[in-house]
């Protein structure tokens, strides 16, 4: 029966990525874990293939309409593909199984990416909750940049690739504000930019669990794909009806108790 709720979610997830532009990638590992029955660290990596096909998706409409700056993509690329391809090549197989106890508590490697995972969500979902005042601040921020900040674009995309790398999500939250900082992009073209960043982040990010050796179900994996893509089809075509602002502050409520439920369970409950 969990299964069923499974597929059900993979079409909500692709939903908001197609309505909203982001925010939908947050779920993919929840989803996997507790209703589908992966484990957490095959998840992320189950997560990058979703993540990246998905943003394929929803990139390719951005750049037919000319709203994906490609020389900031390649400058934020260079620093977070290295990232993300090392984390899961090397660092993730090299985690052991079992860390530390404390409390009471065993630390295991699964625990540790759930955790780290949960604590990105109620990140992400204070952005999306507080999203309009900052994207005002944004505008605001915008008109008083004048220079291309490479240092900036070049530190945020260390520290998204290396995060999407350990937890498999897309990091949307903290790419488009270094955009629009770093880059001085206008919104549209950063939420068009940020599509094409994760996709290839995330793909070649799976990539490094394929070279590791990271042993996949294909048949599940593209199932689940399937609807997730079906969902972010009938999102960019609902997209023209239902403004995605209005939806990004009640979704990151839900992305917030989703978060602190994932944090309550695995450390009071575990």
């Amino acid at each position: 029966m969990l299964d069923y709720f499974g597929y059900f979610a993979a079409i909500f997830i692709g939903l908001s990525l197609g309505i909203m532009g982001g925010g939908g990638s947050i779920l993919t590992v929840p989803v996997l874990v507790y209703l589908m029955g992966v484990s957490p660290v095959l998840s992320t990596a189950y997560s990058l293939f979703v993540v990246g096909s998905t943003s394929v998706v929803g990139a390719s409409g951005y750049f037919r309409k000319g709203l994906v700056s490609l020389k900031t993509a390649v400058v934020f690329l260079l620093p977070s593909l290295l990232a993300v391809f090392g984390v899961r090549k090397v660092l993730m197989p090299a985690i052991p199984h079992e860390l530390f106890t404390m409390g009471g508590i065993a630390f295991t490697k699964d625990l540790l990416v759930l955790v780290a995972f949960a604590a990105l969500m109620v990140v992400a979902a204070t952005s999306m909750i507080r999203r309009k005042q900052a994207e005002e601040v944004l505008d605001e921020e915008l008109h008083h940049r004048h220079a291309f900040n490479y240092p900036l674009i070049l530190a945020i995309g260390l520290v998204v690739g290396t995060l999407t790398g350990f937890v498999g999500a897309g990091g949307g939250f903290l790419i488009i504000p270094a955009l629009v900082l770093g880059a001085r992009l206008p919104m549209k073209l950063a939420v068009g930019t940020s599509l094409a960043i994760i996709a290839l982040n995330s793909l070649i990010g799976f990539t490094g669990d394929l070279s590791a050796g990271t042993p996949i179900a294909w048949s599940f994996l593209l199932g689940f794909l399937a609807f997730a893509l079906g969902g972010i089809v009938l999102g960019t075509y609902l997209s023209r009806f239902i403004p995605g602002a209005r939806l990004k502050p009640a979704f990151g409520w839900f992305t917030l108790a989703m978060g602190t439920f994932i944090l309550t369970k695995e450390l009071l409950f575990h």
